[in-house]
């Protein structure tokens, strides 16, 4: 295929992924309902739930904007080789292979950035703030930014800089050394997650002695779940929504529990919550998880191998010859409906893991409280309880609050 061809092809897919996620997002604005379905009356106040409706109108409209202005922006350089047009002009600059490409990235992320963060902006401190949810500061906003170049550079450089060398040292069978790097390093952030880098942005502290530790303590001790981490999250510095979450293995697990999530409970339905994070790991769906990742990013990285040197695809962007990191940019548009199917097969296994910890925590411990915290958490963030199934079966990592409470009440006593 010539490089005009793949051109062509890399702006079809780009096109067609686009108009593809427009309309899944327009089916699932337009599936919002006036009053909701029998099952799901009384969750909602009258009024939230008008607000609910609001909040979906203006974060679709939002997302039509910005993906709108990112796909017109990425043909308009595709079609002017301005891809290209930056290797040549770093080629000038940079000799070693190694430090062009990492400065090529380092420039395409912060031009990019930089050209989003208004957008992050008016998301943040206009529609979250309208909504109630913001409780951001610009200095933490700043901050964040600032935090996040910082990771960018040591960790991405670091790999980055690993992988380069990989593909320069063993061409085309760089792939198996890079699958085994890229494993190592996701095992190393799974476990070192919570204890190295999330307290750069929020700070975690033990669960306080008390009531709610002692009912914990004592779910933990009777599912056999040795568990000496639990952690309180300051998640409300930045947001009044809450969460919880399941990270690390072995002695290194942790529970997180948002503080918003502490403040807005009660105490049985969080430590059903906490049920359904220990059904995770019971179930071994991190494990599970990871695994599947790992055979994903094999086929990611073979499939690359095969391409990675294809002179034509670093012409189709502009080059004069062939450029590792064009191709590599090259790659991740073509590469586009693939990963598009495997985010789809994801998000269906990872449905069937919340059903599977619902159901654990269900048998261990309540159904009940577990589904009043599900009540409470999507009222709390404006949930679309009528989302559309075809959106749900692309997009959603969970299933819908209606599916969940559903697939619960056959434990109910």
């Amino acid at each position: 295929m010539s490089s005009f061809q793949l051109l062509g092809l890399i702006i079809g897919i780009v096109l067609v992924d686009y108009f593809f996620d427009q309309l899944l997002d327009f089916f699932n604005m337009k599936s919002a309902k006036s009053k909701l379905p029998m099952a799901l009356e009384g969750i909602y106040p009258p009024e939230e739930y008008a607000k609910s409706q609001r909040y979906l109108k203006a974060r679709s409209k939002f997302s039509f904007l910005t993906t709108a202005i990112s796909t017109s922006l990425t043909i308009l350089i595709l079609v002017l080789g301005l891809f290209g047009d930056l290797h040549i002009w770093l080629s000038d600059h940079f000799q070693n292979p190694i430090v062009h490409s990492l400065v090529f990235f380092g420039v395409l992320f912060f031009v990019s950035d930089i050209i989003n963060i208004p957008f992050e902006l008016y998301s943040t401190f206009v529609i979250e703030e309208k909504f109630g949810f913001n409780r951001t500061s610009l200095k933490i906003f700043l901050a964040d930014k600032l935090k996040g170049y910082l990771l960018v550079i040591v960790l991405g450089g670091g790999l980055g800089c690993v992988l380069l060398w990989l593909i320069f040292e063993w061409q085309e069978q760089f792939w198996i050394y890079a699958l085994i790097v890229i494993t190592v390093v996701s095992l190393l952030m799974s476990v070192f997650y919570t204890s190295l880098i999330l307290p750069l942005f929020n700070k975690l502290t033990p669960l306080a002695d008390g009531e709610l530790k002692d009912k914990i303590n004592a779910y933990t001790d009777r599912v056999k779940f040795p568990l000496d981490n639990i952690f309180v999250i300051d998640g409300s510095k930045r947001s009044s929504k809450a969460n919880a979450f399941f990270s690390g293995m072995g002695k290194k697990k942790k529970i997180v529990l948002y503080d918003t999530l502490i403040e807005k409970q009660s105490q049985e339905e969080l430590v059903a919550v906490l049920a359904h994070e220990v059904g995770h790991f019971k179930k071994k769906h991190v494990i599970v998880s990871m695994a599947i990742s790992i055979v994903q990013m094999a086929i990611t990285l073979y499939v690359l191998s095969l391409l990675i040197f294809n002179e034509n695809l670093s012409m189709a962007l502009g080059a004069e010859g062939m450029s590792v990191h064009l191709n590599l940019v090259a790659f991740a548009l073509l590469y586009t409906p693939i990963s598009k199917l495997t985010g789809v097969l994801m998000n269906m296994i990872s449905r069937r893991h919340e059903y599977e910890a619902d159901a654990y925590a269900s048998t261990t411990y309540d159904p009940v409280p577990l589904q009043s915290a599900l009540k409470k958490l999507s009222v709390d963030s404006l949930s679309n309880l009528t989302p559309h199934p075809a959106y749900v079966f692309v997009n959603y990592s969970h299933p819908t609050l209606l599916q969940r409470l559903e697939h619960m009440n056959r434990f109910k006593k």
